[in-house]
C-alpha cells in the first residue's frame, strides 16, 4: 500500500479527543479508508501527517505502515503528495497512541 493515493475521511480531527480513553488527545488527524478492511475487521484506520489544522477527509499517499506487533490491527500513515518523514518523525507523531503497543514502522 505504501506509495498508493488514499481519501481518507477523518472522525478523529486534530484537537479532539479518543472515544473511549478521554485521556487521548489527537495531535494530528486521524481517520479511516473506507472499503479497505483492517486487521479488527473495520474499515483501515490512517494517521494523517503534514496538516496542521482539523479537516474531515483528506486525500494524500500513504507514506507507512504502522506494524503493531501485539495487535491485530496496523495503521497507515499518509501525507500530502510529495511530503516526507522520517521513520523518527512519523514515531514521535503517532507516540500519543501508539505508545500502548510494540510497533514497527515500514516506510
Amino acid at each position: 500500500m505504501i506509495g498508493k493515493m488514499v481519501t481518507v475521511i477523518v472522525d478523529r480531527p486534530m484537537g479532539s479527543h479518543h472515544p473511549k480513553h478521554k485521556d487521548i488527545k489527537y495531535p494530528v488527524n486521524y481517520g479511516y479508508v473506507e472499503g479497505i478492511l483492517g486487521g479488527d475487521g473495520e474499515w483501515q484506520d490512517v494517521y494523517i501527517l503534514g496538516v496542521d489544522h482539523p479537516i474531515e477527509s483528506f486525500t494524500g499517499k500513504v507514506i507507512a505502515h504502522i506494524h503493531r506487533l501485539n495487535d491485530n490491527e496496523d495503521k497507515w500513515v499518509v501525507a500530502p503528495d510529495g511530503a516526507t518523514f522520517s521513520v523518527e518523525e512519523i514515531r514521535s507523531s503517532v507516540i500519543f497512541q501508539e505508545q500502548y503497543f510494540k510497533i514497527e514502522i515500514e516506510t
